[in-house]
């Protein structure tokens, strides 16, 4: 579910919902960053992007704290944006023909303020100095045995079998993707990425924002544990923060549901490996710190990097990889590890350990999508 359907609002608006978001070095291109955001779950591929809708990556350079530090890092003030708008879409006569094919345009401003065209479904996507974009639809890359999880929740013991199964594998997203040359970001090395999904107008109204994956699905969603706001649903409020600085008037909401929900996943193995400081769970601030972290000075990697850059700093030491995260990672495996064990136990497996179409090492990097997608049982 990485993030998707992640609130109400989501629910009601799933042309705006972020599914997912990757950051990584560019595995053919040395010196550029690959920026991911999916949206849109159970897309068909006759659906085309939002024309009322900006796609924004939001990109910042890090300044790294003291070892130990809730917080590995701080964000700088200078950001870097990229945005990308579309045109309203134009149906192609498809002789009776279902779907029925459509043509659209893309526009992507990149930090320089340069604009980068191109059309939707085209593989070779569009092109500027130092940019490359493409967007389509797309084979949903996220694998996670979502079922599971959710068991989990509910019943207080960890369902994680062997063998997972992904929810209706072979689903389709629309998938943007924008490689964009690191000198185009002030000579930054390492860096925080977020997502957000806006309105498109004179008022430009943050939808969704998305950094890391199931934050707001496993760690804010379920309200059972938190005896200070048990009857809020608190996943809209927090989709409309910035994600580089939380606002002041919600934030002890979400730190009371962070505390209480990382104390439950902690205690599932039936051990304590994050003690509690008078109720505060001591990766409270880690979680709200809530965006990717990338080394764009380091060379692709998969498998190994999600997460290392931020524990490494936690622990004083260099990290050694990208960090980010890569198509291919299997990101939840090393999520769960860090909330049940704290990463030093066993691997918490939740059964899936790659995608059934894996992401390739060239652009788009996101598989082709389905033609026959399986249809949401609600959509029957």
């Amino acid at each position: 579910m990485s993030d998707h359907i992640s609130g109400p609002r989501a629910l009601g608006n799933p042309i705006a919902d972020i599914t997912d978001v990757f950051a990584f070095p560019s595995p053919e291109r040395p010196g550029h960053l690959v920026l991911v955001m999916n949206t849109l779950p159970f897309a068909l591929i006759s659906n085309p992007l939002s024309e009322g809708l900006i796609y924004r990556f939001r990109i910042r350079d890090l300044v790294a704290g003291e070892a130990g530090d809730p917080v590995p890092f701080t964000p700088g003030a200078e950001e870097f944006v990229v945005d990308c708008v579309f045109s309203e879409p134009t149906i192609v006569d498809s002789d009776g023909a279902e779907p029925a094919s459509f043509d659209q345009e893309g526009h992507c401003t990149t930090p320089t303020g340069e604009v980068v065209s191109f059309t939707v479904g085209d593989e070779r996507g569009g092109s500027g100095q130092g940019v490359r974009v493409f967007a389509g639809a797309r084979w949903d890359p996220f694998f996670f045995d979502a079922r599971s999880a959710l068991k989990t929740v509910a019943t207080g013991q960890l369902e994680f079998s062997e063998q997972g199964s992904i929810y209706l594998d072979g689903k389709n997203v629309l998938g943007l993707v924008v490689e964009i040359d690191a000198a185009l970001l002030g000579g930054a090395s390492v860096v925080g990425v977020v997502a957000e999904t806006l309105t498109r107008g004179v008022f430009n109204v943050r939808i969704e924002r998305v950094g890391r994956p199931e934050v707001k699905n496993m760690l804010l969603a379920a309200k059972q544990y938190d005896t200070v706001n048990r009857d809020i649903e608190i996943r809209d409020l927090y989709n409309t923060e910035n994600a580089f600085h939380i606002d002041h008037g919600y934030e002890a909401a979400y730190r009371a549901r962070l505390n209480a929900n990382l104390a439950f996943w902690d205690g599932l193995d039936g051990k304590t490996d994050w003690p509690l400081d008078d109720g505060v769970h001591p990766l409270t601030e880690f979680w709200l710190a809530d965006y990717l972290i990338v080394d764009v000075t380091k060379p692709y990697q998969e498998r190994s990097s999600f997460l290392e850059i931020e524990m490494s700093a936690r622990a004083g030491r260099p990290h050694s990889t990208c960090g980010g995260r890569a198509i291919n990672d299997d990101a939840m495996d090393t999520f769960f590890t860090l909330l049940i064990n704290g990463g030093d136990g066993p691997v918490i497996r939740d059964g899936i350990d790659g995608a059934s179409r894996p992401a390739s090492s060239t652009f788009p990097y996101l598989a082709p999508p389905n033609p026959d997608p399986p249809i949401p049982p609600e959509h029957h």
